[in-house]
């Protein structure tokens, strides 16, 4: 069964998906961060502590400070996340070199940092 992208059923299927992934147990460990995920006006933001979501929110909230995001219109979300992706859409980096309206915002150091496991952990949001 397939949810809404960003809605609390999806998000609790990509919470169980990552934190039994074994991969991501594997790279994850030092993988503890807040980001954002914004399509269109929806925005939340993900709370990992060693490659395990612990939470998510919606914001912009006062608690809803994010360390780094991607934004992107829904429809670019919906080709990243079909079971084939197009060509660019198969993999949040090509995604930012190439797909101009998929953004990452606030500090991408902190992200590339933690670029094996928040890759996992992207390409894991096709199977939530």
């Amino acid at each position: 069964m397939t949810h809404a992208f960003l809605s609390d059923p999806w998000f609790d299927a990509y919470r169980q998906r990552i934190n039994a992934d074994p991969e991501l147990g594997a790279v994850g460990e030092w993988f503890s961060t807040t980001f954002g995920v914004t399509a269109d006006d929806a925005r939340h933001v993900l709370q990992v502590v060693g490659g395990q979501l612990v939470s998510h929110r919606p914001a912009p909230r006062i608690d809803g400070r994010a360390v780094f995001g991607f934004r992107a219109p829904l429809a670019t979300w919906q080709k990243f996340l079909s079971p084939v992706p197009p060509p660019l859409h198969n993999d949040f980096f090509a995604m930012l070199m190439r797909v101009p309206e998929f953004v990452l915002e606030g500090d991408g150091l902190v992200a590339m940092q933690n670029a094996r496991a928040l890759q996992r952990m992207m390409n894991l949001m096709r199977e939530a």
